[in-house]
This record gives C-alpha cells, sequence and structure tokens, in this order.
C-alpha cells in the first residue's frame, strides 16, 4: 500500500530537484511531494503557474528517475483553463509513475491569490477520480492560507465537498491552532494534511490531533537559499573561501 494512504502521520520531504530528493531519500524519509513554489522560484518564476507545464514536468521527470520514493505532484490549480485540459496535465504526469497530486481551490490572477468557487475543484477532483483511481488526491483548500473571517467553517465545508468529490486527503496550509486542526480533523474521513508553520505543534502532538500527512512547503528551500545567500556574502566579504569549509571535521 502507498505510504500516502498510511493510518500513522506520514512527515514528507518536499523537493524542488533531483539533489534535493535524493537527500530525503539518504536522510530515510517515506515519501516526497514536489513544491510548486520551491520549483518556481528555482526555475526563476513567480509562484502561481507563471511557469509553463512543460518546464514542471521536466523537473518531475528528473525527481522521478533519481529517486525510488513514492512521489506526490503539486500542480497547483491543474494549470488548464479547464476540466480537460488539467485532465491531460495530470495524464502526463502520471504517465512518468507519479503517486499522487496536490491540487488548490485558488489561483493567482494580477499578482493576488483568491479562492475559487469550491466547485471549481470538486469537479476536478471526481473528473481526476474517475479517469486514474489509482491517483493519491490530496486536496488543498486555501481557506487559513488566505486568512478569511469563517475559515475553520469554509474549510470544513469545502472539505466534505472534496471528500464527497472524490479526494483522498485534505490540504489545510497555515492552519496551526491545535483546536482549529481538531476541529477539520474530527470531521472528515479522510487524511488530513498540515504544513510547516513557525507556530505549528510538533508531530506527537499532531498525531494527537488527528492529523495524518506533514508536509514543508517551500520553507526547507528557503532556508537553504538564505544560507547560499550569507555564504556567498561570506565568501565575498572575507575575500577567502574558508567560509565553505568552516563546518568541515578535521
Amino acid at each position: 500500500m502507498s505510504p500516502f494512504f498510511s493510518p500513522a502521520p506520514l512527515l514528507l520531504a518536499n523537493a524542488w530537484d533531483a539533489p534535493s530528493a535524493q537527500a530525503a531519500e539518504a536522510a530515510g524519509y517515506a515519501a516526497i511531494g514536489t513544491s510548486s513554489a520551491a520549483i518556481a522560484a528555482m526555475l526563476g518564476y513567480d509562484d502561481g503557474e507563471s511557469m509553463p507545464f512543460d518546464d514542471l514536468l521536466f523537473v518531475v521527470r528528473r525527481i522521478r528517475a533519481s529517486t525510488t520514493l513514492p512521489l506526490s505532484v503539486d500542480i497547483e490549480a491543474g494549470y488548464g483553463a479547464d476540466c480537460a485540459a488539467m485532465l491531460a496535465n495530470v495524464q502526463r504526469l502520471a504517465a512518468l509513475g507519479i503517486d499522487g497530486i496536490n491540487i488548490e481551490d485558488s489561483r493567482v490572477s494580477g499578482g493576488q491569490r483568491a479562492l475559487l468557487p469550491p466547485d471549481f475543484l470538486a469537479q476536478r477532483l471526481a473528473a481526476l477520480r474517475a479517469a486514474l483511481p489509482g491517483l493519491f488526491l490530496n486536496a488543498r483548500t486555501d481557506t487559513f492560507l488566505l486568512g478569511g473571517a469563517d475559515a475553520l467553517q469554509e474549510t470544513i465545508a469545502r472539505s466534505r465537498m472534496y471528500a464527497a468529490a472524490g479526494a483522498h486527503g485534505l490540504f489545510v496550509p497555515c492552519i496551526s491552532a491545535p483546536d482549529d486542526i481538531h476541529a477539520v480533523t474530527g470531521t472528515m474521513d479522510c487524511a488530513v494534511n498540515v504544513m510547516c508553520m513557525p507556530d505549528l505543534p510538533d508531530f506527537t502532538t499532531l498525531a494527537k490531533l488527528g492529523v495524518r500527512r506533514i508536509s514543508m512547503g517551500n520553507f526547507m528551500h528557503g532556508a537553504l537559499t538564505r544560507q547560499l545567500q550569507a555564504l556567498l556574502a561570506a565568501v565575498r566579504g572575507q575575500q577567502t573561501f574558508a567560509p565553505l569549509f568552516a563546518d568541515e571535521i578535521h
């Protein structure tokens, strides 16, 4: 059985290229999910489907070839103007041997992200479940990410609709309060996914709250980028390559 269906919380390593996927496998992770924001940043694009789908497909192909771990792909809202175009994109990914996808109910337009009507994602989930029944479908709702006044109740309402449409998992980025997490997990039969946040409870607590999947988003990529910037600044500032070897064991 795919680890995406595991009853125990799955700590998912989010990757953006072959080396990050290989590092996750070497570190003992059980599965990998791509981060759309990290892949976009790596290729010099803004997040929000601004990179061409063929660029995403190329990166996923290289990740899939570099690791044996189960792989879920973040496809944002589907990279398609309609359901048929979205489905064609996912079928191209499925042909690479991926195990799941993450698909969301918001879109970026004019630099601003906004929630779409819940029917938008529900229809896409139903089409995906019918065409690709073996693919793990993680439905992301951006209710908490966008900070609506009724985020919790809107999350629960959308979650029920997405589960009925065929979602196996529900991803709620930016939810972090234990009471909110428990309210969502207590009303859902499918796996609830939370994401790295500064105030997110520890993994043991998340398990007790009913969380089944824990992911990193683009935070690991962001942390490594800051480390790279600091190293580059240190080399230039010190006029020596000594900072590159400061943590070597002699």
